[in-house]
């Protein structure tokens, strides 16, 4: 289980590390220079995804607050509660990146056409209903979530080696599992719609692009390259959220947790925002240029 451990470290390490890069990068771009209306909602989502690596896998946020000797109970309640927030963050800026890609890529005489000015107009809005809303919903975590004493006395989930899930009425756990499930059912069948949709106006852009323009200039448009890069990251966050949503809902049913998928699990919920950064580091040419421009300098 050791060798597990060290692979998570390694992995919060590395997420946390290219989240960094990648936040600096968007700061530096939001403040200097002219950010394009998807550079606002990634540097939201890469600050999300700094936070969900600390939390998410029961490591090194943990790790800290024993060293500050905080109480156990409190500091459940307290990872518990903010990597629930994180993770709806997650999806719900996700959805908002996919969402607005859409919108920016429909052609002038779609139906989404109109929406492009609205959006920008709006975007400071929308961030502040998702944090609200988010930050409402997950309140069920500070109630439900404890320090671990005994399973056998209390009737506890064991989680981690110090956390556990406390018992709830059957009635509360169902109404719970029902609206957090259809939110992200919800927010997930929005990334699909817009992924088909998408798909179908790169390939008819790229169909009427072969009577105008050589195949070599079409590759080297801005904008397909970011569309591919948020399809390929919703396209994985979708694979990665029914792991997550699959062990979770097994775990929540037979209410026990094994240690060996609890480490699966965790390694499950930090590869999105492990990988998210490296990807979008690897797409994006400002990022590659600037690299390129800090070693040139630096030689």
């Amino acid at each position: 289980m050791s060798s597990f451990k060290n692979v998570l470290y390694f992995q919060a390490g590395l997420g946390v590390l290219a989240n960094m890069v990648l936040l600096l990068f968007y700061i530096f771009i939001i403040l200097g220079h002219r950010p394009k209306p998807t550079d606002l909602i990634s540097c939201q989502l890469t600050f999300v995804h700094i936070i969900m690596v600390l939390t998410g896998g029961d490591i090194l946020l943990t790790d800290l607050f024993e060293l500050l000797n905080i109480e156990n109970d409190f500091k459940c309640k307290t990872i518990f509660y903010i990597s629930r927030v994180m993770r709806g963050l997650s999806i719900c800026t996700t959805c908002l990146l996919s969402v607005f890609q859409a919108v920016t890529i429909s052609p002038s005489t779609s139906f989404l056409a109109k929406f492009k000015q609205k959006l920008k107009k709006y975007m400071v809005c929308v961030f502040l209903c998702i944090w609200s809303f988010n930050l409402a919903f997950s309140t069920n975590r500070i109630f439900y979530v404890g320090g671990f004493t005994n399973v056998s006395e209390t009737n506890q989930m064991q989680v981690t080696k110090s956390c556990s899930l406390l018992p709830m009425n059957i009635i509360i756990r169902g109404l719970i599992f029902t609206i957090s499930t259809s939110r992200d059912v919800f927010l997930v069948g929005v990334m699909l719609t817009t992924s088909v949709y998408m798909v179908i106006t790169m390939f008819r852009y790229h169909r009427q692009c072969k009577y105008l323009h050589s195949i070599s200039h079409l590759r080297e448009s801005p904008e397909k390259r970011a569309t591919q890069t948020i399809l390929l990251l919703v396209s994985f966050f979708v694979v990665m959220y029914w792991v997550d949503f699959i062990i979770s809902f097994t775990s929540d049913m037979i209410w026990m947790y094994d240690p060996l998928i609890l480490t699966v699990q965790k390694f499950m919920m930090n590869a999105y925002p492990t990988i998210t950064p490296l990807v979008q580091i690897s797409s994006d040419n400002r990022i590659i240029i600037m690299l390129k421009n800090l070693q040139s300098k630096h030689q």
